[in-house]
Parts: C-alpha cells; sequence; structure tokens
C-alpha cells in the first residue's frame, strides 16, 4: 500500500489508449526482424485495399533468445512507435512476442492487437500419423502460452517440439541457398521425421522465408503448415468488427522501419522480399 492508502497502479494497469484511429489509418506490424514480412504479405493478399506499416527489429533479432523484459520493453515501444504513425491495429507477427507481450500491450491499449499462434490445431487435423513436429524458437516453445496450446492436444496428438537456435540469424543474414543455413534445418527436421512426424508446424514467422528448403529435406509426404494466412483472417475479422476495415480506393501505401544498425543490410533483405519499391527507414531511438 502506499503511504495514502490506496493501492498504488501497476504498470498493467495504466490507463488504457481509446483514441481510435479512424479506417483509412494503416495497419502496424512488427517482428523481430524480416519473419513478419511473411504474415505480411497474408495480410496484402487478403486486404489489398489497407494501408501498411511495419517494423522489423532486426537489432534485437532473434528474440526466442532475449530475457522477457528485453522482449516486453521492445513491444512496448515500437506499438508506441506504430501508434505515433497513426496506427489503427496492431499486428504481433512473432510468436515469441506474443506468448510475452500480446495480454500486457492489450491491457494498455483498445485498439484491435492481432497476436499469432503456432498453427497446431490445423497440423493435429491433417496428420494421418497422429505426429506432428513444431518448429520454433527456444523462447516460443518455453512459454506458457506454447504450453497452454500444446495441452489441448494431449492424447489426441503427439507434438515433438525442436527448438531452433541460430536459424533466425542465418535467415536474417539473407542467404538462402548457404550451405550452413541447409546443414541446419536438416539437423533440425530430420529428427522429427525419424521420430513420426507428418506434419510440421513453422511456429516462427522467419521460418515460411526457407519453406521450400525445409520441404526439400522433410520430403513430399510431409504436409507443412504456418499460421500467417489465419493471421491475415483474424485481421479481417477484428477490423470489420471495429467497423475499420478501409473502403477507399485511393492507391495503398506500405512503409518499413529497421532497428538494424546499420541499417543497409535489412533494407536490402526488405527490398528483395517484398519489392525494390519499398521505403525503408531507420527505427528512430
Amino acid at each position: 500500500m502506499s503511504p495514502s492508502g490506496r493501492r498504488r497502479q501497476l504498470p498493467e494497469e495504466a490507463p488504457r489508449n481509446t483514441q481510435q484511429a479512424p479506417a483509412d489509418a494503416p495497419i502496424g506490424v512488427f517482428d523481430s526482424g524480416v519473419g513478419g514480412l511473411t504474415v505480411l504479405a497474408e495480410i496484402r493478399r487478403l486486404l489489398p485495399g489497407e494501408h501498411l506499416l511495419y517494423v522489423a527489429d532486426s537489432g534485437f533479432a532473434p528474440y526466442g533468445e532475449r530475457p522477457t523484459a528485453v522482449i516486453r520493453a521492445r513491444a512496448e515501444q515500437i506499438t508506441d512507435f506504430l501508434l505515433a504513425q497513426g496506427a489503427k491495429a496492431i499486428v504481433i507477427a512473432c510468436n515469441t512476442a506474443t506468448g510475452v507481450a500480446a495480454a500486457h500491450l492489450r491491457t494498455r491499449h483498445a485498439l484491435p492487437i492481432i497476436a499469432m499462434e503456432p498453427a497446431v490445431k490445423p497440423a493435429a487435423a491433417c496428420t494421418r500419423s497422429g505426429v506432428i513436429g513444431v518448429l520454433a524458437t527456444s523462447g516460443t516453445l518455453r512459454s506458457d502460452k506454447f504450453e497452454a496450446l500444446r495441452g489441448r492436444f494431449h492424447g489426441a496428438v503427439e507434438v515433438l517440439t525442436q527448438p531452433c537456435p541460430g536459424l533466425v540469424e542465418l535467415i536474417e543474414a539473407g542467404d538462402f541457398h548457404a550451405n550452413a543455413l541447409r546443414a541446419l534445418l536438416a539437423d533440425l527436421v530430420r529428427p522429427l521425421i525419424d521420430r513420426g512426424a507428418d506434419t510440421l508446424v513453422l511456429g516462427c514467422t522467419h521460418y515460411p522465408l526457407v519453406r521450400g528448403l525445409i520441404a526439400d529435406i522433410a520430403g513430399p509426404a510431409v504436409r507443412i503448415t504456418d499460421a500467417g494466412a489465419a493471421v491475415a483472417r483474424q485481421v479481417q475479422h477484428r477490423l470489420g468488427a471495429a467497423g475499420l476495415l478501409r473502403t477507399g480506393n485511393g492507391p495503398c501505401r506500405a512503409r518499413f522501419w529497421t532497428s538494424a544498425d546499420p541499417p543497409q543490410q535489412a533494407a536490402a533483405l526488405i527490398h528483395r522480399l517484398w519489392g525494390a519499391d519499398a521505403t525503408v527507414a531507420a527505427l528512430p531511438g
């Protein structure tokens, strides 16, 4: 109790941001690097009329190996930045940041905040062997949120997990044909296949960028799932429910920022993955 006898307000109890942006405002998306571009692409595919903002927090990648306090602080800072740019909704395009920060951000902001969940449910629905394998960062796999997700399928399917230290860093380097990348993926994927997994869940938004390599290693009999399209559908649903879907016919804009220092390599990778006309700037602060 405080000296006045009143309970001191905790950060989670801070007044909610109730200001609503107009429907013409952009959707803000962030990830620990370029991986969230896989989610951004699904949003653009489903909602081609929406303006988009994207922050690649490459200077702090990968989140999965960072302390919880650091991830939460980054999520707060980036969300504040995207709101300052006028975002009408926030998409946390990162499974690790979802587990650490999504609930916290929702206590502070009233606008739609859409988060990730590894695609275990669709994988469980399509497995024939009853065994699925989840590739994810260590941070995602040790989170309470993932344990709760895994527990929902206890007894129905066997959920194997494979932490992937070093994989995000190799993907962020941008050489998707590197021998080191293929070798690491083989070391991660083959043990899951050997244990009977016939469906793989890409539990990090970076991993769909190397989906082709994973498919080559796993073989044609193995199905591969990720949550990008499901997140895009949830964005559509949440914006529609809030009356925030853009109806204008004007040109759509996509703007990008990166925290990489220096930003040139990350910017070059964003241009390569999204398009040469992408406007990429250094993230302030």
